[in-house]
């Protein structure tokens, strides 16, 4: 039911109706004034939970063709409730009882869709922040309806047959993180004012028909960001190195860095003058808040003035000399404050950053690294950290990442530890039984400084990127991600995470974040795990999102770590921090016996061995038990992965001529 978000918060009742309540001579016409007021205010909200429930069950029926009854959503009828009634695919809220997000993606719906079935009903469009509609056969397209579904922050709708144009209304959703219009059939251009929502992190839209320019969004914002093989033209919007190349390709009228293709002269003319227009515009705009700001600036200096010549007077009046003596010391001690030193870097690191000085403190040598034995690099100098110009990649809560570029062409990625209290010493242990307990599947440190203020880590640089975008479309491999490399992965992953747990297990050095960004592919595209070791783990942190795991071991995390790359590589879907739970939304849907729901249809369509996936689920679910006891250890693990990957090369092996 959807009473706490439909209700009235009071019932206002007329003050001569009180009064005659309180009175001794109240008549029973009064009396039933009241109960048929009050019945009328109570059908008044059944009929807003009726409309929500109407709307979501005509909503579905037109996405379906009317075959909604006789499939999965069977269960969306008038007579029961959309959250106490587990309707599929629709997640409520469980304090206000309202739908928060529908889940219909995979659900072999063929029919139109109409969001101003969901949109134009108010407790519906005021609670809705979640629509999952992916890998389906939808027609149709996008109503400027959309943007009265104003709480919305995830609209997917990849992999369908949309058409038309987008609506500007689009642009209006504040609140949108996450955009998916991927593999569709949508035209005409972009909205202009879609740059304009500071949230949005991830914005798909490839393989569709869309034209015109690329808006200038704030490409540093995005986490995946895809505009490839449309109809787009014109020069292309900086995007400071944020955004690959591989993102905009397949436009053959798109021209400008970071494609190959420069504009013609006469085109960069014409976009500068639409440039000075704009900066023209801006400045007008941005001269009048500078002179606004100064002239508030001016009346607060006075008003500042006012209060110091009354304070001087009163002081002096009272004899206090010693005070005004104390206010100007205070005066002259915030006007020698230095100012705070930048921490963004174009080129090359920073003295401000990394403090030279400070490596005396821990009885290192100031211009070297500690290198360790490897062919990568040679006499590595702390001195060449500095000197070589540097890419910042990444800035996270534990540090920050560089790509530093030699004259040589050697490519190293630089990790800045920050916030870790540990000695040096304690830091310089840690990394060489890193070092010792090696594997061909873990990245390995070639070098690495510390000091009482720094900790730096040197690896080698890794072209291919991240299984996060291998998985996700955004790799640049040359291959699909077929079944069998993926059986692959989780096979080599986890013997590599079992080999290291167990070498470091008396340690008690484990990965601490294993996550699908954090499993980098090497230049035979075999996937590697980074950044080993380099976290102590908070356990209130993590409980929030795990379970209560305090007092466990930061083993059975990376156990559980593993488990969610493996829902990764089975679902095809992304961990939303913001959205549902992966973990959860696969137990869920498994609770519900509709298992082969979760797999990614891809590899269906591959006729991947469904035997296989769900004896892999099986062990997944095994790994994100909420009890850390019983999940399995990575040993374990890795046995039961492997034995999966001989059955099936030996049934694949059967089938060849």
């Amino acid at each position: 039911m959807f009473t706490s978000s439909s209700f009235p918060k009071k019932v206002l009742i007329p003050h001569l109706l009180l009064s005659k309540l309180r009175s001794s001579k109240m008549n029973k016409i009064t009396i039933w004034m009241i109960l048929i007021s009050i019945f009328v205010i109570l059908q008044t909200t059944s009929s807003v939970e009726d409309e929500v429930k109407t709307s979501l069950i005509n909503f579905i029926a037109k996405l379906s063709n009317n075959n909604s009854q006789s499939g999965l959503f069977s269960g969306w009828n008038s007579s029961s409730d959309p959250c106490q009634g587990l309707w599929q695919g629709v997640i409520c809220d469980t304090q206000y009882n309202s739908v928060r997000k529908l889940f219909l993606n995979s659900s072999n719906l063929n029919g139109e869709l109409d969001v101003g079935l969901l949109c134009n009903v108010k407790p519906l469009a005021d609670s809705l922040s979640a629509l999952h509609l992916e890998t389906n056969m939808i027609t149709g397209g996008i109503s400027t309806e959309i943007a009265s579904c104003k709480q919305l922050t995830h609209l997917h709708m990849s992999k369908n047959q949309l058409s038309g144009s987008l609506p500007d209304s689009l642009a209006m959703l504040n609140n949108l993180k996450q955009l998916d219009i991927s593999n569709n059939k949508f035209t005409g251009d972009l909205p202009a004012d879609l740059s304009r929502i500071s949230g949005l992190t991830v914005f798909l839209a490839q393989n569709n028909q869309l034209t015109g320019q690329i808006p200038k969004f704030d490409f540093s914002n995005f986490e995946l960001f895809d505009v490839s093989y449309n109809k787009f033209s014109g020069p292309m919007p900086d995007v400071k190195g944020h955004i690959p190349e591989r993102s905009f390709l397949g436009n053959p009228e798109l021209c400008g860095d970071p494609l190959p293709k420069e504009c013609p002269q006469s085109l960069q003319d014409k976009n500068n003058v639409k440039d000075e227009n704009n900066d023209d515009k801006s400045k007008s705009s941005s001269n009048n808040q500078i002179l606004m700001f100064v002239g508030y600036l001016v009346l607060g200096l006075v008003f500042l003035f006012l209060i110091m010549c009354w304070v001087y007077k009163r002081m002096k009046r009272n004899e206090k000399v010693d005070g005004v003596n104390k206010i100007a010391s205070v005066d002259d001690t915030i006007d020698k404050q230095p100012e705070a030193a930048s921490m963004e870097y174009k080129s090359g690191f920073s003295r401000s950053e990394i403090s030279v000085a400070s490596v005396d403190e821990s009885n290192l040598v100031s211009t070297s690294l500690i290198v360790l034995p490897g062919p990568v690099v040679n006499e590595l100098k702390f001195e060449d950290l500095l000197k070589a110009p540097a890419e910042l990649l990444g800035r996270g809560k534990y540090g920050s990442l560089y790509r530093v570029i030699y004259e040589n062409g050697m490519n190293l990625v630089v990790k800045r530890i920050k916030g870790w209290a540990i000695s040096s010493d304690d830091f310089k242990v840690r990394m060489e039984r890193l070092d010792q307990a090696k594997h061909p599947n873990v990245m390995q440190a070639v070098a690495f400084y510390c000091s009482k203020q720094e900790k730096l880590l040197v690896y080698e640089y890794q072209h291919n990127g991240s299984l996060l975008r291998l998985l996700h479309g955004t790799g640049d491999t040359g291959k699909a991600f077929e079944w069998t490399s993926r059986l692959g992965v989780a096979a080599s992953i986890s013997e590599a995470l079992a080999h290291m747990h167990q070498e470091l297990e008396h340690d008690g050095i484990a990965h601490g974040n294993l996550k699908s960004s954090n499993i980098l592919l090497n230049n035979n595209i075999e996937p590697c795990i980074s950044e080993y070791g380099l976290m102590v783990v908070d356990h209130n942190q993590e409980s929030s999102l795990l379970g209560d795991l305090t007092g466990f071991s930061a083993f059975k995390e990376d156990v559980y770590g593993f488990g969610v790359i493996l829902l990764e590589l089975l679902t095809g879907k992304l961990v939303h921090q913001n959205g549902i739970n992966l973990a959860e939304w696969v137990n869920s849907v498994v609770r519900e016996e509709w298992t082969v729901e979760v797999f990614d249809r891809s590899l269906l369509s591959e006729y991947a061995s469904e035997e296989t996936m769900v004896s892999l689920l099986q062990v997944a679910l095994k790994c994100v038990d909420r009890s850390p006891e019983a999940r399995p250890s990575m040993n374990q693990v890795a046995v039961m992965i492997n034995t999966l990957k001989e059955e099936e090369d030996g049934s694949t092996s059967s089938l060849e001529p």
